[in-house]
């Protein structure tokens, strides 16, 4: 069974500019059939950076 965790986020605007960045990637791809891994890896490693900045020591990974 998985356990559930608790995630007590301290910096909200990144949670906010990660969500931008997700719906910005969404809205581009929504209308097309066909999405290259370089652009899904490109929104992935964006959305990676900014969720980074609420603990130091993934960015050091």
């Amino acid at each position: 069974m998985t356990e559930v965790q608790e995630i007590e986020f301290q910096d909200d605007d990144s949670i906010r500019q990660a969500m931008s960045l997700i719906d910005r990637g969404l809205g581009d791809i929504s209308e097309r059939q066909l999405v290259s891994t370089s652009e899904v890896a490109d929104l992935l490693l964006d959305v990676r950076t900014v969720l980074a900045r609420l603990d130091p020591e993934v960015s050091a990974n």
